[in-house]
């Protein structure tokens, strides 16, 4: 049994090992000093602009920026064998101090880059700070984020320098030279400092505070009290806990990765010792953490700018997103429980779960999640709803020992609140980047209509391109990132199809997030695979199957918005909610070879293609076959469970 010391150590390992966010150095020396002032400096910052309010755009986004990528080159070497190499080397501090000075510089000319600048012409030095400023973004990037984002980004550079029409007759634009390009990048509000940094400088950096604040004060270990108090006892419960667990823990990580080895730490190895096989348990933990980011009320960071750009409250996307989130951890848990069912795996024990008189006494450590739901319903903003959601947090943290914050955990807090937001900071910025390209060149629109083109005005090709596309995309940008670009170009695509707004973008959200599970590029399942010593392409398999619900879902509500509630009421609303529930049952019995009994290869096809009926939205006599085709592989393998075992009580529950 690893000591827990040895266990933080492991979990740091794989983090570093599948996880670019996390491969930062440990050993810093005196600049430990340093990155802890500069980083609780930095979220005072924010804590203070959120209750004075911001300042404006350009100089809130260059401090938030500019203080993050300094931290970054200290904090993130040049190349991840370097992370053992005790210390800073010079290098890296000039280019921190070279970092913040370019972002500062926006702070102290303000007045005459958004004015003067902009009639008369900029300066040389402008022109030398905005590209040394936009190289350093890159670097920066490429150490906390990944290097696919900074090939995207440079690719879109490369577009904006050459891709003139004579050389890209369908894509190309009048071209710009690199003067013009670096400075509309770096000076105007329209690309790294536009809107993804507007919103990673104001509330984004709230909300990843209140997650660390809930870390910190222990109340997250009550998330998992909680989901096996609520599951453990049911067949197969370890799984359906930790499915319970992850999807709560997930909603204040953000990170599919982070989530698998912070909550699959504790729940594989108890889904290993209830009987479930390794590459099962590292799936199960990598899909129910993937989905934490679509889990309602706290979703990942690509939610808030999803409010931005669709117009739509976040207090209203959050209730959109509660269906699909439900449809999905719904799949997911049907999966567990028929893998469980075919395994013969029980529940856990009762003296092995939290007690419902303790759980009870615990029950306020949820007020912080409570004050924010109901601020946002009540249509507060979402930097209102963060503070009173962080200050909830620490005054509930101090009625006990277990949970109270002392004064140097409370600095250690907002150090790490910081060096959380740094891989978002990076990431939001960069995403600016191709999004200031496309709105200079208006390769949005070209791209958009290439897909159409490209579709043939099929609309489930247009569909099925855009899904590749996200996937793509997903597996070598963050979340965020991919949402910024795929908003950008993909969702105006769905929509000239007459696709609801809401619905498009969360239909490319949805994609971009699964990437995580999908093979071959799985790092929330191969993160869980290191944790339960699985194969991991075996582990990414189970993972996609049992998160299939992923890849049916946004067809599911693009085809029948209802699912989003547009237009929605409780006639239409309520057999798309039941036929789509029962669909999802019938298709993860398919994907995980059991329903009453093993089924053989006819019934497995005939399941899932009762499933995709069901599911199929609008048209109640395809729902009905759908259903009936259900009733009658159930009929058949109950008349055969029964037939071959004779005296036991027969129960696909």
């Amino acid at each position: 049994m690893p000591t827990k010391i040895e266990q933080e150590i492991s979990e740091k390992d794989l983090l570093a090992k599948y996880d670019k966010e996390s491969a930062y150095r440990t050993s810093l020396g005196v600049w430990a000093w340093v990155v802890a002032i500069i980083g609780i400096s930095l979220t005072l910052f924010h804590l203070y602009t959120a209750l004075k309010g911001p300042y404006v755009s350009m100089i809130q986004g260059s401090l938030h920026l500019g203080t993050a990528l300094g931290l970054i080159f200290i904090l993130y070497p040049l190349k991840k064998s370097f992370l053992k190499k005790p210390g800073v080397p010079w290098y890296d501090i000039v280019l921190a101090f070279i970092a913040m000075g370019t972002n500062y510089y926006i702070v102290f000319n303000y007045e005459r880059l958004t004015t003067k600048a902009i009639i008369f012409g900029f300066s040389q030095t402008d022109i030398i700070v905005a590209s040394l400023g936009i190289i350093l973004l890159l670097e920066a990037t490429r150490r906390a984020v990944g290097l696919p984002i900074v090939i995207i980004c440079s690719l879109a550079l490369l577009y904006g320098l050459w891709g003139k029409s004579q050389w890209l007759p369908h894509f190309g634009h009048a071209g710009f030279d690199w003067s013009r390009l670096t400075t509309q990048m770096f000076f105007s509000s329209n690309a790294i400092f536009g809107i993804p940094i507007q919103i990673s400088s104001t509330y984004i950096y709230l909300f990843l505070f209140f997650g660390v604040m809930l870390t910190q004060t222990g109340i997250g270990r009550f998330f998992n009290d909680l989901a096996f108090g609520a599951t453990g006892r049911f067949t197969g419960g370890t799984a359906k806990a930790a499915v319970s667990a992850s999807a709560l823990q997930g909603m204040v990580t953000g990170s599919s990765v982070a989530n698998t080895v912070g909550s699959g730490s504790f729940t594989i190895p108890m889904m290993k010792r209830a009987g479930f096989k390794p590459e099962f348990s590292a799936a199960a933990e990598a899909s129910a953490s993937t989905g934490g980011q679509i889990m309602p009320p706290i979703m990942g960071a690509a939610a808030f700018i999803m409010a931005e750009y669709t117009g739509v409250p976040y207090s209203e996307i959050i209730i959109i997103a509660i269906i699909p989130a439900l449809l999905y951890f719904s799949g997911v848990f049907m999966g567990t429980h028929f893998q469980a069912k075919k395994q013969g795996i029980l529940g856990l024990p009762k003296d092995q779960l939290p007690s419902f008189s303790g759980l009870m006494k615990r029950i306020d450590l949820l007020l912080p999640l409570v004050s924010i739901v109901g601020l946002l319903l009540n249509g507060y903003t979402a930097t209102y709803a963060a503070l009173w959601g962080i200050a909830t947090a620490f005054v509930v943290s101090l009625f006990r020992k277990d949970t109270r914050m002392g004064f140097t955990k409370i600095l250690a807090a907002l150090e790490k609140g910081a060096r959380v937001a740094l891989p978002v900071i990076a990431a939001c910025a960069s995403a600016g980047i191709i999004v200031g390209i496309v709105v200079l060149t208006g390769l949005g629109g070209k791209i958009a209509g290439g897909i159409l083109t490209l579709a043939g005005g099929s609309f489930f090709l247009l569909l099925f391109f855009t899904m590749i596309a996200c996937i793509l995309l997903g597996m070598g940008l963050p979340t965020t990132a991919n949402y910024v670009v795929t908003a950008s170009m993909a969702a105006p695509a769905l929509i000239a199809f007459d696709v609801p707004v809401i619905a498009a973008h969360m239909f490319v959200f949805y994609f971009g997030i699964v990437a995580d599970i999908t093979p071959p590029v799985c790092l929330a399942a191969y993160a869980g695979a290191g944790i339960a010593r699985a194969n991991p392409m075996k582990s990414g398999v189970n993972a996609l199957k049992l998160a299939i619900a992923a890849f049916i879902i946004p067809y599911a509500f693009v085809y029948n918005p209802v699912l989003v509630l547009e237009n929605a009421n409780f006639a239409n609303l309520t057999p798309a909610l039941l036929t789509a529930l029962i669909g999802m049952m019938a298709i993860s019995a398919a994907m995980m070879n059991y329903f009453i009994t093993n089924p053989n290869i006819v019934e497995r096809i005939v399941l899932f293609a009762s499933g995709l009926l069901l599911v199929y939205p609008g048209n109640i006599a395809v729902s009905l076959s759908g259903l009936g085709l259900l009733i009658i592989i159930g009929g058949i393998q109950l008349i055969r469970k029964r037939k071959n075992n004779p005296e036991r009580e027969i129960s696909p529950s």
